[in-house]
């Protein structure tokens, strides 16, 4: 069996040649080759499907249940404010520079070197799924979700994102409405009482002050924010409308399909109408053994209002990384080493006990 330490080295070395080769979404095709490339190098079998790579451990048992280890690959593009060139693997003081680094490639190359710990080994409790997966960042269609009716089902799922190794054990949703209030158009120099700009005012107000009824323990309330407004085409003419675009962060006590009829039936408005309801709200119950043994490893847990491939996922899901999201799309990005070698070690110690 290889050793963690060297098993540790590959995974950053693994990291900083995927710092170095750009992989926005949608262009991942050179990031796919190299997590190829890994599984060749260990001799696994692996399968792709577009620019998704994917592999199940060695003894594969399909009566015992199974446990995928999820992370992905894609990035956004690098910001203006960048000082340091983002394709490039810099190490200074601790820290590993570039893009992606923190999101989310310290913890991709953590869980692929752990599914390598396993990859082999007899009588596990569960099956090991890996997939490093594409358009994470835009949640796009050729991503995990393009992947899962080929997959081998599963019953848990670990996805790697940076919570600085503390567990999110649930994720909020999102649906993104597009609103339309409407009005009377005119002349601005006539008189008008179904102006659709103050109609709106009293529109935001109900946005603003409503509430969904049901607050999660890990999540809190479902959030609703208007984002953007939109109206009017010249200085002298009243519009016909108003179109807003209304962004609700959704806990686990709805589904989305549940606040669409909610908002749909309540809302002041003349049009409501959801982008996508797909990306659903997650959790994992507090009592499964992921979370009860990440627990006895002294691990906190949490919900995160952020969103990630779990919103993808129908099983219960556990979020789990090295790095820190305020690192996240932020100029210079980086993570630290010690981070990575750490996350391999935990994400062991944390499978050790489950799997054994």
């Amino acid at each position: 069996m290889i050793s963690l330490y060297k098993l540790q080295q590959e995974a950053l070395s693994l990291l900083a040649n995927l710092i170095e080769t750009p992989s926005f979404s949608k262009e991942e095709n050179a990031t796919a080759r190299l997590l190829e490339h890994w599984f060749k190098k260990k001799e696994m079998v692996f399968f792709t499907n577009g620019n998704n790579v994917w592999a199940k451990n060695k003894i594969f048992d399909s009566s015992k249940p199974s446990l995928l280890l999820n992370s992905h690959h894609d990035t956004v593009k690098p910001n203006s404010a960048y000082t340091k060139d983002p394709f490039s693997a810099i190490k200074e003081e601790g820290k590993l520079y570039g893009l992606g680094s923190n999101d989310a490639g310290g913890c991709l190359v953590s869980l692929l070197a752990a599914f390598t710990w396993f990859y082999d080994q007899e009588d596990l409790n569960y099956n090991l799924i890996f997939a490093g997966t594409a358009e994470e960042e835009i949640n796009g269609n050729n991503g995990i979700a393009s992947i899962l009716p080929i997959l081998p089902t599963f019953d848990a799922a670990i996805v790697g994102e940076p919570t600085l190794m503390q567990m999110a054990i649930a994720e909020k949703g999102l649906v993104v409405f597009d609103v339309k209030v409407k009005g009377t158009p005119s002349h601005a120099a006539h008189p008008n009482l179904d102006n659709a700009i103050y109609k709106c005012i009293s529109v935001l107000e109900w946005f603003k002050n409503f509430k969904f009824k049901k607050v999660s323990e890990a999540l809190g309330e479902v959030k609703v924010t208007v984002t953007q407004i939109n109206a009017g085409s010249q200085h002298n003419v009243v519009p016909a409308s108003v179109d807003l675009v209304v962004d609700v962060r959704v806990n686990d006590k709805y589904t989305n399909a549940e606040v669409t009829e909610i908002l749909k039936q309540n809302a002041p408005v003349d049009e409501i109408v959801p982008r996508s309801l797909r990306l659903n709200s997650s959790s994992i119950p507090k009592e499964h053994p992921l979370v009860l043994a990440g627990i006895e490893l002294g691990m906190s847990t949490y919900g995160s209002p952020t969103l990630s491939d779990q919103a993808m996922l129908s099983c219960p899901s556990l979020k789990l990384g090295p790095g820190d999201s305020n690192r996240s799309h932020s100029a210079d990005e980086f993570i630290f080493v010690q981070e990575v070698e750490e996350g391999i070690a935990t994400y062991i110690a944390l499978l050790e006990k489950v799997l054994k």
